[in-house]
């Protein structure tokens, strides 16, 4: 069942009713300003940390669920409405939300009355823009009341939602003309407010909550809407809001247009007051004045819209399958750069206050992102290199505003090092930029204590071998890649965090997986070793990474598939011997994507168990048997209910390490199988099981122990997003950034006939053709480059900033 359409034409989703599964949201702003909106209108704002500087509140967790936003109320004639249907739930004549890249259009229709609410953050600003057009569709002239309605966060949303003694004394506003300022706490160590504008004269105004809603009503009531008339309330002490009245007469066919501005200021120290007690508001107006005019918001949208299309203008497939067109030239992407920015911090299933930026997670994020924005990706690795420690290991996540550590979550999980080999890496491959291997970086963000990146990769490399176990293979130490599988944990204390409680030592608990990402990761370092010149470290580390791979094979392989780990008391985990838990999908995918085990059959049997034991129509779950009952030696894993999460649900982040797994072994249909059950606008049909926005990747996907087999959970902030990207460009359509150039090596089902990419490289354009008349899937027969023929699949980069013919033959 569908509840919207693809406009690939427009590069947006349309979504036709307000009543979707779940809410289905986007993100606005691409920089250091961003907003979550839901298609009615939910969600919430921040400047660069959804933690520390929120702007906005949102509740989680609410009751109706999406409950709170940018909301804009219309009163007429004693009947009031909002067009995104909630939170009021008026029945609308007319509904539809049109989610973009980086946009979000929302129309509603009642009583003749049409309003259309358009959201973005303008490059280059700190600002959400929320043009409003208010169009009489009747044939009687109408009066209208609107009331805009946003509420303020006091900053930090974790002090928000629980310092009540505090916070419900402290809320300060500013109201001047047309534009409400919240300033709580700006009198002493705050030098930022907020600002909440609107182009017209007001009719009234409301910045006290209660005011507004009256004392024992929600946003579905309002009081103020519902009488058609403000109150002029100033909040004081109590929570701030930020509410515009504005009178509209309109005759038939007219409309008006309203833009307001809700942005964020920093003001200098010795520039914070006007006046005392009276915040400077110079840097807010200069923001406001650049939109006034829908001109200038129409300039601001032409801008924002170049961003996106010369982003996504690096990599464009032409098939004859327009689900996979649109994923791989506009959502994938698309979602890769929203994990970019946001790392797992701030989602609808993640609040913006527990997590900050994953060491893992970005590392594995600047696979998707770093051909569209190189530059980023560079400072993004070295920012994520300053969390490390002298010894390699790295603290698990680090703070977008401070960029430090996070020292809540701590460190100790022991695949964290080799993702930033995987990262710079593909920086380097991308770009061809080795000065970032001379950068001087700290550790544990000390400016006085620094090593060149080189050094941390080289430190990273040596954390697995100086971590081994009585096998030979890596500690797991906390948790690797599964933050859920917590071998030295041993907790019995409810509430305990898994991840950041170690009762017993981790000595001896072992991990396959590291084993694989080692060997898989291990090849680049080296690489980068022997371009150095380093031709001693380079020998060193391959035969490090070729008896891990002698040890992967004979400690780690049991008979079928690939082992997951020992545990603390050296018994084995993903093992035919287990009672539950036998096989798991991690070590399947990884040990095969570093070659371990193809030459002597072993990767081929890993990847017929996985499909024998794992697969689903759905996608593939992450172990089975499902865990039936908690086991202290696991951890986390085991506290879910069978189908769900790291218990046996489809973690769609590694399926496709599955997909590269099966184009290692040339199985194209296989790969691109996988690739669909779990690929969103493939989905769409079923999104009524599915429930998850059609558009994006979901991190999980209830697996078939699960009551809802085929629900996802978790949308847009996840690894899967990536990894699918890395999977169906690099692997399976087979275009390739390498150390040399550009490798083509596509994967396909043997029915294709070809395809089309076009692939921004090194500042060249190489459009791609590839030819498939033999029907085979993999396989490069001949490659020429404008005509001449290339020994070999690597494209050596031209380097004059032109457009080059490619033309490949598969055989």
């Amino acid at each position: 069942m569908k509840f919207g359409t693809f406009d690939d034409t427009r590069k947006e989703y349309v979504i036709n009713t307000p009543k979707t599964p779940y809410p289905w949201i986007n993100y606005l702003g691409n920089e250091q300003f961003f907003g979550l909106i839901s298609n009615t209108a939910g969600g919430y704002t921040f400047y660069r940390d959804a933690r520390m500087r929120r702007l906005t509140r949102y509740r989680y967790n609410n009751i109706p669920l999406d409950n709170g936003g940018r909301y804009y109320y219309l009163h007429d004639d004693g009947d009031f409405w909002t067009p995104g249907w909630m939170p009021v739930k008026r029945d609308l004549d007319f509904y539809e939300c049109r989610h973009g890249l980086g946009y979000t259009s929302i129309t509603g229709e009642r009583n003749g009355i049409s309003v259309n609410q358009l959201a973005f953050v303008p490059m280059g600003h700190n600002a959400e823009v929320h043009r409003l057009i208010v169009k009489n569709t009747g044939d009687v002239k109408k009066t209208v009341k609107l009331f805009s309605f946003a509420e303020f966060c006091l900053w930090n949303a974790h002090d928000d939602m629980t310092n009540f003694q505090r916070n419900l004394s402290i809320g300060e506003v500013e109201v001047k003309d047309s534009v409400i300022y919240h300033k709580t706490e700006y009198r002493e160590r705050r030098n930022h407010y907020a600002f909440y504008s609107v182009n017209q004269p007001l009719a009234g105004f409301d910045t006290d909550r209660e005011s507004f809603l009256g004392m024992f009503n929600g946003l579905d009531n309002p009081a103020v809407v519902a009488s058609g008339q403000a109150s002029n309330s100033v909040a004081s002490g109590w929570s701030p809001i930020g509410s515009h009245a504005l009178d509209i007469t309109l005759e038939p066919g007219e409309q008006q247009s309203l833009i307001f501005v809700l942005g964020y200021i920093e003001n200098p120290e010795d520039e914070k007051w006007e006046a005392l007690n009276v915040i400077n508001k110079k840097p807010a107006q200069a923001v406001i004045d650049q939109f006034a005019t829908d001109e200038q918001v129409d300039a601001a949208l032409a801008v924002l819209a170049a961003h996106w299309d010369n982003l996504l203008s690096k990599y464009q497939i032409q098939s004859g399958d327009d689900k996979l067109n649109r994923m791989v030239n506009i959502w994938n992407p698309y979602q890769c750069m929203v994990t970019f920015n946001m790392s797992r911090s701030a989602s609808y299933f993640e609040s913006g206050i527990g997590r900050g930026m994953g060491f893992r997670d970005s590392n594995q994020d600047l696979l998707g992102f770093v051909h569209q924005i190189p530059e980023r990706a560079r400072e993004r690795i070295l920012d994520i290199a300053a969390t490390q420690f002298p010894d390699g290991s790295a603290y698990h996540q680090y703070q977008p505003l401070t960029k430090k550590g996070n020292n809540e979550v701590g460190s100790g999980f022991n695949d964290d090092p080799l993702w930033l080999i995987s990262g710079t890496a593909a920086y380097i491959k991308e770009t061809g930029d080795y000065s970032i291997l001379d950068e001087q970086v700290p550790f544990d963000s000390n400016p006085d204590h620094t090593a060149t990146l080189f050094e941390h990769l080289k430190l990273s490399f040596e954390h697995v071998t100086n971590n081994l176990g009585p096998h030979g293979l890596p500690l797991i130490g906390r948790a690797d890649w599964n933050d859920c599988l917590n071998l030295n944990c041993f907790s019995t204390v409810p509430g305990e965090s898994f991840q950041t409680t170690e009762n017993i030592a981790g000595g001896t608990a072992e991990s396959v997986f590291i084993a694989g990402l080692f060997v898989f990761v291990g090849p680049d370092y080296a690489e980068i070793c022997r371009l150095r010149g380093l031709d001693d470290l380079a020998a060193d580390a391959v035969a490090k990474i070729d008896n891990m791979r002698e040890i992967t094979l004979t400690h780690g392989f049991d008979g079928d598939w690939f082992l997951r780990a020992y545990d603390h008391y050296g018994d084995k985990i993903g093992s035919n011997e287990n009672e539950e838990g036998k096989i798991f999908i991690e070590p399947q995918g990884m040990c095969v994507m570093a070659g371990i085990g193809v030459e002597g059959g072993q990767a081929a049997k890993a990847l017929t168990s996985v499909e024998e034991h794992l697969d689903t129509e759905y996608g593939i779950v992450l172990q089975q048997p499902a865990y039936s009952k908690y086991y202290l030696n696991l951890g986390e894993i085991s506290t879910y209910p069978p189908g769900y999460k790291e218990n046996a649900g489809i973690f769609c982040h590694n399926n496709p390490w599955i997909m590269i797994a099966e184009t290692v072994l040339g199985h194209g249909d296989r790969a691109f199988e996988i690739y669909k059950k779990i690929a969103p606008a493939y989905l769409e049909d079923i999104s009524e099981v599915h429930r998850m926005e059609p558009y994006v990747y979901s991190q999980m996907i209830a697996g078939k122990d699960a009551v809802r087999h085929g629900e996802a959970k978790n949308s847009w902030l996840t690894g899967t997003a990536a990894w699918n990207y890395v999977a169906i460009t690099q692997s399976i359509l087979g275009i390739q950034a390498d150390f040399a150039g550009l490798k083509v090596d596509p994967c396909i089902p043997a029915e294709w006939d070809g395809f089309e990419i076009t692939r921004v490289f090194r500042g060249d354009t190489y459009v791609i053709t590839i030819k498939n008349p033999n029907h085979v899937s993999k396989g490069v027969a001949s490659l020429t480059l404008d005509g001449a023929a290339v020994d070999g699949n690597i494209i050596t980069p031209v380097g004059d900033g032109a457009v080059h013919q490619v033309v490949v033959e598969l055989g």
